[in-house]
């Protein structure tokens, strides 16, 4: 058998002429017998992008692509490659004829006026420490200035320290890294998402485990970070920045979304404080968000590959939960696996069961590194639950599976960040999403006064439940005092 070799960017075409069959040896793509005769007539080249993976945007799979040769001639279908390869060439940079960006005014006098911060001079002289915005004791959820989780505010890394906080809260309106706008009034509605938050100083424990975080943790809400309107590339240093600041402080930021290219800047912020590779990521998601193409390279679907272009996490300290639906696609499974990724996809779940694989995904968090950063998108939650996000996808967990699973993730490993990202109350009819983003939360608040207090054993249930092998339920402690 005569075998004629063609390179074409590394790839090599085998054509086995005495069987009439044409293979790509790369990805093993055959051409059929009654194909062949058709296309024996085309040019190297024009051979060689027929079998690239440059076909890829115009079908799915090569042998879609053949279907549509069936009832054409030699002419016709080397008229429809001529096609692709003018559309490729086309969408392709070309310089001197295209800009790679379009330039700034820098000029302008407010060029940088979107992330100036007030200085103190300004301001009405203050010992620095968090702030209590309510006038009545019992303001409840109803009356008041909202915070998140009614608590009090800081506005500087000074006022952190002074307060010793332990939790600061802030949000981030980014959202020009999705497709759907909206996602910046995301921190705006979670931080009204509750329907109850106590009154006064009564703060209602969790049932789960008889732990209210408010009760345990000093938390604040740090305000609003602020983000370029009309950029995500230009925003993202200043997000960094800020959320760098806040953990310097030896302070946990939690950072609420906003789109999920936050996790580039609030990832580089945790690897800016604590080195890169000396922390672990657990990344909730109905999306991998790891993809390499496409030309902007910061979005909400890039995040991933960002951090492990920069190597600010190692791969076997990158744990996926909850992928579904059509990304990543085989090539992008295979890129997990080189870097080393541990995932679970919802197959996983419907294979096995909820508790199988939250205990496995929950040991690997524990497993290679001491610090853990938490990022959870919402749209890893079912459209039944969170209808109010960018990118829904059916078949996710429900709130019965996602909110143990955060709250033991924050009581049995070390969390150094926590974000919630994706939350867009503009595309939700109701308050479903705010209602559960805001829960999230909680869970997540909860599992950290739960680690504060000693409550780290996966196996802690509340005193109301059945089983009476538990160990004795601690003394209850006073409730925080609020500044």
């Amino acid at each position: 058998m005569a075998l004629h070799r063609l390179k074409r960017a590394g790839a090599v075409l085998l054509l086995a002429a005495a069987s009439g069959a044409l293979v790509f040896a790369q990805t093993a793509v055959t051409i059929p017998d009654w194909l062949a005769p058709k296309i024996a007539g085309l040019s190297k080249d024009k051979r060689a992008f027929l079998l690239s993976d440059d076909t890829g945007s115009f079908a799915a799979r090569k042998e879609l692509l053949f279907k549509r040769f069936e009832t054409k001639t030699p002419a016709e279908i080397e008229a429809y490659i001529d096609g692709m390869m003018a559309v490729v060439e086309e969408r392709k940079f070309h310089p001197g004829k295209d800009e790679a960006t379009i330039p700034l005014n820098t000029g302008d006098a407010g060029f940088n006026g979107w992330k100036v911060l007030r200085p103190p001079a300004m301001d009405t002289p203050r010992t620095p420490g968090p702030i209590n915005l309510n006038r009545y004791l019992g303001s409840g959820p109803k009356l008041g200035i909202p915070t998140f989780f009614n608590q009090p505010v800081a506005i500087t890394p000074e006022d952190l320290v002074a307060g010793k906080v332990d939790v600061a809260i802030m949000g981030i309106g980014l959202d020009q890294g999705s497709g759907y706008r909206g996602a910046a009034y995301g921190p705006r509605a979670i931080r009204t998402g509750e329907v109850y938050k106590g009154m006064g100083f009564v703060t209602p424990e969790n049932m789960h485990v008889m732990v209210s975080p408010f009760n345990e943790l000093n938390v604040v809400d740090y305000g609003d970070i602020a983000v370029d309107q009309m950029s995500t590339e230009r925003s993202l240093a200043h997000i960094r920045q800020q959320v760098a600041a806040v953990a310097r402080t030896g302070t946990i930021p939690i950072i609420v979304g906003g789109d999920h290219s936050l996790m580039y800047p609030d990832a580089g912020a945790m690897a800016d404080v604590h080195g890169k590779g000396k922390f672990g990521i657990v990344h909730f998601d109905a999306h991998y968000d790891a993809s390499q193409y496409g030309d902007h390279l910061t979005s909400h679907g890039q995040p991933v590959y960002r951090i492990f272009k920069e190597g600010l996490v190692n791969g076997r300290n990158f744990v996926q939960i909850g992928l579904r639906g059509y990304f990543p696609n085989q090539a992008g499974f295979e890129w997990m696996r080189e870097q080393g990724f541990r995932y679970h996809p919802m197959a996983e779940v419907e294979k096995t069961d909820w508790k199988t694989v939250m205990d496995k995904a929950v040991r690997e968090a524990r497993d290679g590194s001491d610090k853990i950063f938490i990022s959870f998108d919402v749209d890893v939650l079912d459209p039944a639950f969170m209808p109010g996000t960018g990118t829904p996808e059916p078949g996710g967990l429900t709130m019965r599976e996602a909110m143990p699973i955060v709250r033991r993730l924050c009581a049995e490993t070390n969390v150094i960040g926590f974000e919630l990202v994706e939350t867009n109350p503009l595309v939700d009819p109701g308050y479903t999403s705010a209602l559960n983003a805001n829960r999230i939360l909680r869970e997540c608040l909860t599992g950290l006064a739960m680690r504060k207090r000693g409550l780290t054993s996966e196996h802690y249930l509340s005193p109301l439940t059945t089983n009476h092998n538990l160990p004795p339920y601690p003394a209850r402690k006073k409730p925080r005092s609020q500044p």
